[in-house]
């Protein structure tokens, strides 16, 4: 399985960006997502999970109401939409599958596979 992200780049403080990760899985949509994030120095962060099929998300408390996770299991394609970008929001962002599971969990040890990860990079 294999795990792609994009739609980083560079935005203004108050700006908002969308982070899509293909995965190339026959079972994504038997797979709880994820979306972590380091930032400069710091480990890696839980943003946020997504269920099976959907029906429940889960968020940090640092991007609730701000970031918002999606899926759709027809593309193999998890979404995360960023809004109200602050600087503490600059990192690489990634995401991250986990098989077999209706758990959302924010310890990465959990997680089976990961993308490359994606540079967001918020000036003030």
């Amino acid at each position: 399985a294999q795990l792609t992200e994009s739609g980083g780049g560079w935005v203004q403080a108050g700006g908002s960006l969308k982070l899509s990760c293909t995965a190339s899985m026959r079972t994504f949509s038997d797979h709880v997502m994820a979306w972590f994030r380091q930032a400069p120095g710091k480990k890696r962060a839980y943003v946020g999970a997504i269920s099976r099929g959907g029906m429940s998300t889960q968020y940090a408390d640092s991007v609730q109401g701000r970031f918002t996770i999606s899926r759709d299991d027809a593309k193999n394609t998890l979404y995360l939409q960023l809004n109200n970008l602050q600087p503490d929001d600059t990192a690489v962002y990634y995401c991250a599958a986990r098989y077999g599971t209706y758990y959302l969990s924010g310890d990465e040890t959990n997680y089976d596979y990961w993308g490359q990860g994606t540079q967001v990079t918020v000036s003030s």
